[in-house]
């Protein structure tokens, strides 16, 4: 018998292979889980629908995976589209992971205190209101003891140069948990987060995940980098009855980095 037998969902976030939250869902489907998925729409120009094709590719071959529709989290008619889809297909749903960021590239590459005023505004909509839109049009179709993740890291908490902006957007994002997780709790529904330590994404790319990788590898204390299939692991767990008594919590899947008070094992070879 499989930790989700019998479970549904949505699964928000999916780019390609490499995404975390492709991760997580293969644990869920994996346990017995049905998941309902979606893409960044495709422009109207683009004939091949890359997007849709890229997450296709992981799905189509998934006997558990429900559906696949697009939807942009800046848009409330997209939103409530899948919510209906969720409903029409599934009635309610026990899981949500939402697994969605994003910020100009130009304002992840400059200096925090240069962030262009626009450009602020869209990474906290897309980054962390989606989060709160997307559970309040969620709020009639979650079954009883529904839980929801999302995906915070540790920029949110310390400076981490060069993640800039987007540690700004975490930090609300983590906020955000605490506040929903109270606002849902009465219904019974859990909201938690996970702190993933770097991996390779296609949203990493922007974020310089090589150097980040390199000095986990030498500073956390298991003296290694995660793998996706770690944080696919805690994530399932998060969003599985076996976290029933967690919300409101930022499970860190670092290797340990985010304990560490000095640089560690990195000081290594230096002189004393």
């Amino acid at each position: 018998m499989g930790l989700f037998d019998g479970k549904k969902g949505l699964i928000l976030g999916v780019a390609n292979d490499h995404s975390i939250a492709w991760a997580v869902a293969q644990q869920i489907m994996s346990e017995g889980g049905q998941c309902g998925f979606t893409h960044l729409p495709d422009r109207p120009d683009d004939e091949r629908q890359r997007n849709r094709r890229r997450v296709a590719k992981l799905t189509d071959d998934c006997d558990q995976a429900a559906f696949l529709a697009p939807m942009n989290v800046s848009k409330d008619e997209d939103i409530e589209a899948v919510m209906q889809q969720a409903k029409d297909e599934f009635g309610t749903i026990d899981f949500l992971l939402h697994s969605i960021a994003f910020a100009n590239i130009e304002d992840l590459k400059r200096d925090t205190v240069e962030t262009s005023r626009d450009g602020f505004k869209m990474a906290m909509e897309i980054s962390v209101y989606s989060l709160i839109t997307v559970c309040n049009a969620a709020r009639s179709i979650f079954s009883d003891n529904a839980s929801v993740l999302t995906m915070t890291y540790f920029g949110g908490e310390k400076a981490v140069p060069g993640y800039n902006v987007m540690g700004i957007c975490k930090a609300a994002l983590d906020a955000s948990v605490r506040y929903l997780a109270y606002d849902l709790g009465p219904q019974g529904v859990r909201v938690n987060a996970v702190s993933a330590g770097p991996v390779k994404t296609l949203a990493g790319r922007g974020a310089g995940v090589e150097d980040m990788l390199l000095l986990y590898e030498k500073m956390a204390p298991l003296s290694r980098n995660i793998t996706h299939e770690e944080v696919g692991k805690s994530g399932s767990f998060l969003l599985s009855p076996a976290a029933a008594g967690v919300t409101g919590e930022i499970l860190h899947v670092d290797a340990g980095y985010n304990i560490m008070g000095s640089p560690g094992r990195l000081l290594e070879g230096y002189g004393s």
